[in-house]
């Protein structure tokens, strides 16, 4: 590639094509492609450079504690888990109908494994997606009121396709708490999709919020349109922990 043709690509901003624009010239030459044919094959690969761009934008927002696959969730040690659901859920149709899903179950059955997940899957499709913990999110907007900054938090998790909030339950909320749940769970109510993960089941979750009437008002918003899943099987890190002891006796 001469510097007048990589000056172009870069002014007009094609990383894509200055990747691939050697090899594909070599292809066109071997082949005998037409200009037609070594155009598409250029544009092809700017799309698909553009594309990976986006995802990986979109993974580095997103905030993952770690990245997770559904194919890398033990199945096995869940024998009561339906598989077949979580695939279907791993399609992101309950994102595009704005849908909610509640992961419920002891700790360590791979709740926030498979909300990541479902996350990754959902940014391949080109979703925005958040995660972050109850109480941090609860945290962030508490602070910001501090700074007059309470309506530009709030937005931040009001407009992801997909918010995914873990832990809830770890600790009763109080007043101001309860208040700023209400309203990103009101706000996101059929205009975004929201997944949380508990320990705790569903029938105590009013017991979490301070104010039962907010209680109501935010469970009866989030479960009008969810998928409940309870698993109810064995700790993943119990069992990772006693194979390590088991080991070293």
């Amino acid at each position: 590639m001469n510097d007048v043709i990589l000056s172009k690509l870069k002014q007009l901003k094609l990383s894509g094509i200055i990747k691939t624009f050697e090899t594909r010239n070599e292809q066109a030459i071997k082949d005998q492609l037409s200009y037609i044919e070594f155009f598409e094959l250029l544009l092809s690969d700017e799309m698909a450079n553009r594309r990976d761009n986006g995802t990986n934008k979109r993974l580095q927002r997103a905030k993952f504690p770690q990245y997770k696959t559904i194919e890398e969730y033990n199945f096995n040690f869940q024998p009561n888990l339906n598989k077949k659901l979580i695939y279907s859920l791993g399609t992101c149709e309950f994102v595009r109908k704005k849908e909610n899903i509640a992961f419920i179950g002891p700790p360590g059955t791979g709740k926030t494994h498979l909300s990541i997940s479902l996350g990754v899957k959902a940014i391949s499709q080109g979703y925005n997606v958040l995660f972050t913990t109850v109480n941090a999110m609860l945290e962030d907007l508490n602070l910001s009121r501090a700074d007059n900054s309470f309506k530009q938090r709030l937005k931040h998790y009001i407009s992801p396709d997909l918010l995914i909030l873990d832990e809830l339950g770890l600790k009763k909320l109080n007043q101001n708490s309860v208040d700023d749940f209400y309203e990103v769970i009101s706000k996101r109510y059929e205009d975004g999709s929201t997944i949380i993960t508990s320990n705790k089941v569903f029938e105590e979750w009013g017991n979490i919020f301070y104010d039962p009437v907010l209680a109501t008002a935010i469970l009866d918003r989030f479960i009008h349109h969810c998928h409940f899943i309870v698993i109810n099987g064995g700790s993943y890190r119990m069992k990772e922990q006693e194979a390590k002891l088991s080991e070293v006796r």
